[in-house]
């Protein structure tokens, strides 16, 4: 078999492996969180290059269909989470809210001081000191997205006695009065890569959904800015608003 015939017939096993465990998970074979057979044995079961193997299982992640978890293997992706990012609602609360359990975990809260980009964001002059806050949150153990939270210090003196962990929105709520009025959110699609790969445990280059959130409150101070990066089969965008 020359070059190009052996090439073909590879890719041609990649595609009808894809389609089989595509298949499988359709017809609720292999259900949501449930485990893949290794890589090995699938290699074994359909008799083609372990490379071959891997850019199948590739393109079913980069679907959604599928997922990875570190030393563990591959898994049936679970239905995403339906996130309205115009209303200023924890992430717990949410989360729960659909029958699913969230968790967070801080990756760090700092003490800052606002370079021009975000003086000009929150009004305040440069070196105003502000809080920033690294999360990484999880739905049904599985990290989800990422996030970068900055908070006026000056609207919330000493925020960063609290923990984390919990829903920030309802710290700001209970120990400060700050609610928001207004959001101004942006999103686009964008390749995971660098520290949100690595904080999600990715492969570096899938995609994913970025989100960018200011919230205002009644009086037109920026409450939170807040940029998040989620893995793109974990989350469906649902708005519902007035059309006018």
């Amino acid at each position: 078999m020359n070059t190009a015939s052996a090439l073909k017939s590879e890719g041609l096993h990649y595609l009808g492996m894809r389609d089989d465990i595509a298949r499988r998970i359709a017809a609720g074979d292999l259900k949501p969180g449930d485990k893949l057979p290794s890589e090995r044995r699938l290699q074994d079961e359909v008799g083609v290059a372990r490379g071959t193997i891997r850019a199948g299982l590739f393109q079913l992640e980069a679907e959604g269909v599928i997922y990875r978890r570190d030393r563990s293997g591959w898994y049936v992706s679970p239905p995403p989470v339906v996130y309205d990012p115009t209303r200023w609602e924890g992430f717990m609360s949410y989360v729960e809210a659909q029958g699913r359990n969230p968790t967070t975990e801080t990756i760090s809260a700092d003490l800052v001081v606002a370079d021009p980009l975000l003086a000009e964001v929150f009004s305040r002059p440069a070196g105003s000191p502000l809080y920033m806050i690294r999360r990484r949150r999880y739905v049904d153990s599985r990290a989800v997205l990422v996030e970068r939270i900055v908070v006026d210090a000056a609207l919330a003196p000493d925020l960063l006695r609290f923990s984390f962990d919990k829903s920030l929105t309802s710290i700001l709520k209970s120990e400060y009065g700050l609610s928001v009025a207004r959001n101004q959110v942006s999103m686009q699609p964008c390749a995971l890569t660098g520290y949100e790969a690595e904080a999600l445990r990715l492969k570096p280059g899938l995609p994913g959904l970025a989100v960018q959130r200011i919230s205002y409150d009644a009086q037109g101070r920026v409450v939170e800015y807040d940029h998040e990066h989620w893995r793109h089969d974990a989350v469906r965008i649902s708005v519902d608003i007035r059309v006018r």
